[in-house]
């Protein structure tokens, strides 16, 4: 099944021939949920790095998403390093549904997941100020989550076939939200924003820049939550739902940019499985993790 996904994602990717190895890091700090982490440190690491945190797809593992994205060929080339965590709960899904994982320090995979980032940081000498986060469809739930939660962590996430942060949210143990998935989730920018502040109660400081994608054949995670994000973190940004820009950077392509703080990109006639060739770059570049 997970080969069968990478060759629909169309990015199986051939390493290149260096040293550098994916590594398996034990006891790196509170992990509820018992999630296993690996991490990718280039041959040629910057000096105080960039720190990305890369959760999978449902049924993937770090190790997977290390092999077929470009983002381990992408810290070669700028000496970022790349964590790349893995569920271990059977149906291989991050939690974006539980109540524990809708708020800051409360329990379940966003705990163990900032145990890697702070790991990460300490162990490598990061630059605090240079952290992100990026994922697919259950790792692109995970980084409206993680951005929601951890604002004073994230300078920014990138998330590739997602739903809004709170938008899964079940009280009755379930890690999946049919309605959220089918686009049925239809809430007001301020309503949208109350919950992604609400993470994180009574912070006043930066928030998280955000560049969201999305297919408009998405059959998994439906379409309709594409604008659902956009005006969620619009309006934790304080901005119009009116674009300041638009443009057209491929054929099918249409970026919208609400001011520098979030861009939305909508992928005509593309299903859920979006993430092409070009793509790890273009939210490497939004990072800002291809300057020094």
């Amino acid at each position: 099944m997970a080969l069968a996904f990478a060759v629909l994602l169309g990015l199986v990717v051939t390493p290149q021939a260096s040293a550098a190895a994916l590594v398996e890091v034990t006891n790196f700090g509170p992990n509820p949920s018992n999630l296993r982490m690996h991490v990718y440190r280039p041959d040629r690491v910057a000096a105080r790095p960039g720190i990305l945190l890369a959760p999978h797809y449902c049924t993937g593992s770090g190790p997977e998403m290390y092999r077929n994205t470009e983002f381990a060929r992408l810290a070669d080339q700028y000496g970022f390093v790349v964590i790349y965590p893995s569920v271990t709960r059977a149906e291989k899904c991050f939690d974006v549904s539980s109540p524990q994982a809708l708020r800051r320090d409360a329990g379940s995979d966003p705990v163990g997941l900032i145990s890697m980032v702070r790991w990460s940081l300490r162990q490598y000498r990061g630059n605090p100020a240079r952290v992100y986060v990026t994922g697919i469809s259950s790792g692109a739930m995970m980084t409206n989550v993680m951005v929601a939660n951890y604002p004073d962590v994230f300078d920014a996430g990138a998330a590739f076939a997602g739903v809004p942060d709170g938008c899964f949210a079940t009280n009755n143990g379930s890690t999946w939200n049919t309605e959220c998935a089918n686009g049925q989730v239809l809430r007001t920018p301020q309503q949208w924003g109350d919950i992604a502040r609400s993470a994180y109660p009574g912070y006043t400081g930066e928030r998280p820049r955000v560049q969201l994608w999305h297919g408009t054949a998405d059959d998994v995670l439906r379409y309709p939550n594409f604008g659902e994000e956009i005006d969620q973190w619009t309006n934790v940004h304080r901005l119009s739902t009116t674009p300041t820009s638009t443009d057209h950077p491929q054929p099918n392509w249409t970026r919208r940019r609400y001011s520098d703080k979030v861009e939305a990109y909508s992928l005509q006639n593309v299903g859920h499985n979006l993430m092409a060739s070009g793509m790890a770059l273009r939210a490497v570049q939004f990072f800002g993790l291809d300057r020094g």
